[in-house]
């Protein structure tokens, strides 16, 4: 427990357990929506609870503004985990996690758009580096038919991404709320907007196995991991909290090959490490106040 207290060791088990959803995921039997209102449920429960019992309720900032930009972007976090949930039923979480991590890019750009910011040339090498990788490992210019590659899950995952980018981009605007009652108000929306998606009747079909893996993703994956994140993540210098979080990708691509059996193919190898290069680039190119304060999946 006191190697607990160490916010390093917080966040690197944080991005640790992170990078093994993919893998629990496909473990569960239920489908995106399902094991996203199990996650919103688990999530709301658990940092309610935190939030109570340190207190932190007693020092929150309410702004109507505020809590109106934290349920937008609570829209945008909750399809983005249905999308990125989809894109592994689909495509190898290799694949997936490729294509998600172009977020950082995304950021970059859209970004740069809305507020008129120039893009340095270290910005231009990480979206160039990042769009080449993501067609190679997605297989895009492969003999695969243009149907066949959108149904791959390479669409999902590049709209989770978007939705991902998109969420970060609003949450800039927060500066009043604590991290747990912005996340505990987003998972809360994710409550009440996705019951009419999901199918309720998956949930008794489920094997004492598949039960586990889905109690494993609310309490670990969700709960326990977001407390970790968010208690460390201040208290941690940018440059460090950017190189933690190469992490989630790397262990995501190990168990996928080692464990689920995925080979990369050569082109496939070589847009990983592209992609993983603009995504070094990307926290280069970002400011130190836009790395502080990130919102992990």
């Amino acid at each position: 427990m006191n190697t607990l207290q160490s916010p390093f060791i917080r966040m690197l088990l944080a991005m640790a357990i992170f990078g093994s959803i993919g893998y629990a995921a496909g473990l569960t039997a239920l489908s995106s929506f399902e094991l996203v209102f199990v996650r919103c449920v688990c999530a709301t429960l658990f940092l309610c609870a935190i939030w109570l019992l340190s207190g932190q309720y007693k020092k929150e900032r309410w702004q109507r503004r505020e809590v109106l930009i934290v349920l937008l972007s609570g829209i945008f976090l909750v399809f983005n985990w249905v999308f990125l949930f989809r894109s592994f039923e689909l495509a190898p979480v290799t694949v997936g996690v490729s294509i998600y991590y172009l977020a950082p890019v995304l950021v970059l750009l859209i970004g740069s758009a809305l507020f008129r910011e120039r893009l340095t040339w270290i910005s231009i090498g990480s979206i160039i580096s990042c769009v080449v990788g993501t067609a190679l490992v997605s297989g895009l210019g492969s003999q695969a038919s243009l149907q066949q590659w959108m149904s791959s899950g390479v669409l999902w995952a590049f709209l989770a991404a978007v939705f991902y980018a998109c969420m970060t981009l609003l949450s800039k605007g927060i500066t009043m709320m604590s991290p747990y009652a912005v996340t505990m108000l987003q998972t809360l929306l994710g409550i009440l907007i996705l019951p009419p998606f999901v199918h309720f009747g998956a949930f008794g079909s489920l094997t004492g196995g598949n039960w586990a893996t889905v109690a494993v993703i609310g309490v670990i994956h969700t709960g326990i991991v977001y407390y970790f994140y968010f208690s460390s993540v201040r208290a941690l210098p940018a440059r460090t909290i950017s190189a933690l979080a190469f992490l989630d990708p790397g262990i995501a691509i190990v168990l996928d090959i080692l464990i689920s059996g995925f080979r990369p193919s050569l082109p496939q190898a070589a847009g990983i490490l592209l992609t993983f290069a603009g995504m070094a680039m990307s926290f280069l190119g970002s400011s130190d106040k836009e790395r502080e304060n990130p919102q992990e999946g």
